[in-house]
């Protein structure tokens, strides 16, 4: 069965650092994109980072760019979003999302979601 589950969401000060980890099913590995996604209270979901195998190119969102960094571990078939500098505004539930490419998966048109990790951010 296909999935991408979440772990490593928390609480944290202002200016603090989480990192969120997505577990990928071997099947939704073989995508070319993988991303997260972020949706706060009352907010429409947003894009945050993604990244690409074949090339190894990442995408950033401007709200996030030097301040979050994507990663992956093909072996451990794990997607790593490592937040630094964190501030309130980045308190949201964070998905990891996978899709055909990156043109996709920028457009929101992602084939696989996890269930989401809670970030909660302190001022």
């Amino acid at each position: 069965q296909v999935q991408l589950v979440e772990s490593g969401g928390g609480s944290a000060q202002a200016g603090g650092s989480l990192r969120v980890s997505c577990a990928a099913s071997a099947r939704i590995f073989m995508r070319e994109a993988m991303g997260w996604f972020r949706q706060a209270p009352g907010k429409e979901r947003q894009f945050v980072a993604a990244l690409t195998w074949s090339t190894g190119s990442t995408n950033y969102a401007d709200s996030v760019k030097g301040r979050f960094t994507i990663s992956s571990d093909g072996a451990a078939n794990t997607l790593y979003l490592q937040m630094n500098s964190l501030k309130p505004e980045d308190t949201a539930v964070y998905y990891c999302a996978a899709a055909l490419d990156m043109p996709s998966l920028l457009k929101d048109m992602c084939d696989y979601w996890g269930q989401g990790t809670q970030v909660t951010v302190s001022s």
